[in-house]
């Protein structure tokens, strides 16, 4: 068999979890990133900094300040314990929240570009037509920022499938529970399986491979749409 049944788990769990994390950074990232691109408010600056910070901190760290904010002497893992949630570190759905802070800059820069890019006019036209803001946000502003928005869920998702350092600080390495494909990787390594180590990390190189061109391919073609 080219791939163990522990690998295939691992696989399955890593895309429903990449999933789930891009439909909520889809939810949370999309209305975040139009108060970025329109607000004036001070608070931008550092909120800007904030969202970008999975970006340049080492995942080991985030990973860890999650462990104890959502640990049982944390504020977070207070909370969920008093509504009734438990504990979230290792388990699915700490795993999902992690991803969703860790690959929160892939979906709101994005977004945020294009809805910048966007500019004043067809907001105008909407409010001199006499649409609601909500209405005129659903109608105008997302169909006007679809390019942003499919690079942004397309760059959430493969960011999240690549995790390792916050997955194994927040999820750990439960199988079929939290054990994603880097983990998986990794456990062929340190037992010394070298060839199911490769043959999970091909895969991984052909995955992130196709992701990336179809992503350049999109923008090439919408490039080649607009300048006709």
């Amino acid at each position: 068999m080219l791939l163990t049944p522990s690998d295939l788990q691992a696989i399955g769990l890593t895309l429903k979890v990449a999933t789930l994390t891009t439909l909520i950074l889809l939810v949370v990232g999309t209305p975040l990133a139009w108060w970025l691109a329109r607000t004036r408010s001070w608070l931008k600056t550092p909120l800007s900094a904030i969202v970008s910070m999975p970006l340049v901190l080492p995942p080991s760290v985030l990973g860890f300040y999650l462990l104890v904010l959502m640990g049982p002497q944390g504020q977070v893992g207070e909370w969920t314990q008093a509504i009734g949630l438990g504990l979230l570190p290792f388990t699915f759905s700490g795993l999902v929240v992690a991803s969703s802070l860790y690959s929160l800059p892939f979906m709101v820069q994005p977004v945020q570009n294009a809805m910048e890019a966007m500019g004043e006019r067809p907001l105008e036209v909407a409010a001199s037509l006499r649409a609601s803001p909500l209405d005129t946000f659903f109608s105008v502003v997302l169909p006007l920022c679809k390019p942003g928005l499919i690079t942004g869920a397309i760059m959430s998702f493969a960011h999240t499938v690549g995790e390792f350092g916050v997955v194994l600080m927040v999820g750990g390495n439960i199988p079929g529970e939290t054990r994603m494909v880097s983990v998986q990787i990794y456990d062929h390594v340190e037992a010394m399986e070298y060839g199911d180590a490769h043959r999970l990390a091909a895969v991984m190189l052909g995955f992130s491979f196709v992701v990336l061109l179809a992503l350049h391919l999109y923008n090439g073609k919408r490039r080649q749409d607009t300048a006709q």
